[in-house]
């Protein structure tokens, strides 16, 4: 889980609410700044309202930083979206249509609220609530104890924000726990549904083409290539599924893997925890999970179901231990064997890096140092070999160590290794070296966490959860042959 990044194959022009669509006319190939004017509004210069802070996380097209109000003093995030990115007249759209969605739900208590918007001559500016709470499954985690009651006040949450969403024509087309954050760090606080990039409004009887998502929960009519909001429904049951048992229902080591899983229909309901689990909530499941989309539950029957309902039917008994354990193993993938894929890249001779720096440059179109979907996409093109998205969607997916959305060097130098050398001993001896700086045939805590902290990767739960899952004697440090059995073991057996 959280190793698929959200994707998105632009194949019809977004409809806004005034039922206009966007221009047909193209954006230049590759446009200065200057020649684009996404918003209708003046160019202001955002500094001059806010400070800019703290990095909260790396897209495809921009950067998001926390961002003081200068008078005062209120903390928010800002999402700021590079020009330079925008590259194609849907690009454009896609922000444009993003703006939009927000304004139309602004006011609900448990989506995030834009705030403002900026424009200048070199990036989109978009000023939004800050969620300091973070991730809801991280709080849930947190807690040990988990019952299928606390489970239903999340899902109906969940269930209500996308409701209201679709009663204002908006298919949000990316739901996923990663989307689900705390407004704050309150007990209490209110969970807040955000990452409206993806979405996109829709009307009664509409279908849609384009394939949008994330692999784990995207539902098997967008795979199939037509579909309507009932998609949604079956990415909230794949997050009911999760909820109640810390796994994924449907698996797969690979994205196509993933997506043969999903279009099979079958999934676990036999194996531990299910048996102690509810038939209502089971119930609820497989009405969410049906691979029909006329078959699914409507919404309004969803929140209305006993399991659902504020005092309703749901238990309160805690649920197996093993559900928060394996949600904790899902939520965070194994940052360690993340940075011994990079570690391993750097293993390429001199004149084979030279070679891979020629051909990265040669693809890097608007010199960006990054990889961009479109730039992979238009460098097969360029070579005359037919590419679909999907495939293209893969490989980022694959290669997208640090998951900022786009492809670095490193990352691209990884890729373009033959994945049998990993397994070769000399490859494994040298990313388990770089780790023990100390030469003593371990990898400590100190250790792993200045290399992670200088890839910006992980914090101190973290590092703490790594030793415990890979080391396998229980000493508090990694020895060469956990390192080994960590870098040889398929990671999608943890969910």
């Amino acid at each position: 889980m959280g190793n698929h990044p959200s994707v998105k194959r632009p194949a019809r022009k977004p409809q806004y609410p005034d039922g206009k669509v966007s221009p047909q006319h193209p954006i230049p190939n590759r446009p200065g700044p200057r020649t684009i004017r996404v918003l209708s509004k003046t160019w202001e210069d955002l500094k001059e309202t806010y400070t800019l802070g703290q990095e909260l996380g790396r897209g495809a097209y921009g950067v998001t930083r926390i961002c003081t109000d200068k008078t005062t003093g209120e903390m928010l995030a800002c999402k700021s979206i590079s020009k330079r990115r925008l590259r194609r007249e849907q690009d454009v759209d896609d922000v444009r249509q993003e703006v939009a969605i927000l304004n139309r739900l602004k006011g609900h208590p448990n989506i995030v609220k834009l705030k403002n918007t900026y424009e200048d001559r070199r990036a989109v500016h978009l000023v939004m609530d800050l969620c300091t709470g973070g991730e809801l499954l991280k709080r849930i985690t947190s807690k040990g104890k988990y019952s299928e009651r606390e489970a239903a006040a999340v899902f109906r949450t969940v269930i209500e924000v996308l409701k209201d969403c679709h009663s204002c024509g908006v298919m949000h087309r990316d739901l996923k726990p990663e989307n689900l954050l705390l407004l704050n760090e309150d007990e209490d606080s209110p969970i807040v549904m955000v990452d409206f990039g993806l979405s996109t409004f829709f009307k009664p009887g509409e279908i849609f083409r384009d394939l949008a998502g994330s692999a784990y929960y995207v539902a098997p009519e967008v795979l199939r290539g037509e579909y309507g909001p009932e998609a949604d429904i079956w990415s909230a049951g794949v997050i009911l599924y999760f909820l109640l048992s810390g796994s994924l229902p449907f698996m797969g080591d690979t994205n196509e893997r993933i997506f043969d899983a999903i279009l099979s229909g079958s999934f676990d309901l036999s194996s531990e925890p299910w048996p102690s689990i509810s038939p209502l909530a089971k119930d609820l499941l497989t009405n969410m999970l049906k691979a029909n989309p006329k078959e699914r539950l409507p919404l309004h029957q969803i929140q209305n179901h006993p399991w659902v309902k504020i005092d309703g039917e749901a238990s309160d008994s805690p649920l197996n231990v093993m559900v928060v354990t394996r949600m904790k193993q899902c939520c965070e993938m194994n940052q360690l064997k993340k940075l011994a894929f990079k570690v391993v890249a750097e293993t390429m001779s001199q004149e084979e890096i030279e070679r891979m720096k020629e051909l990265f440059i040669s693809m890097d179109t608007d010199n960006s140092g990054t990889l961009s979907l479109r730039e992979l996409k238009e460098a097969f093109m360029g070579q005359g070999l037919a590419v679909f998205e999907k495939e293209m969607r893969q490989l980022l997916s694959a290669v997208d160590i640090d998951e900022s959305g786009c492809i670095d060097f490193k990352e691209f130098i990884a890729a373009m290794m033959d994945i049998r050398k990993l397994e070769e001993e000399e490859k494994i001896i040298s990313a388990f070296q770089s780790f023990d700086t100390n030469n003593d045939g371990f990898i400590s805590d100190a250790e792993l966490r200045e290399a992670l902290a200088k890839c910006n990767m992980g914090d101190e739960d973290d590092i703490n959860r790594i030793i415990a899952e890979v080391d396998r004697t229980k000493d508090g440090r990694i020895d060469y042959e956990e390192f080994v059995a960590m870098m040889q073991q398929d990671t999608s057996s943890h969910c």
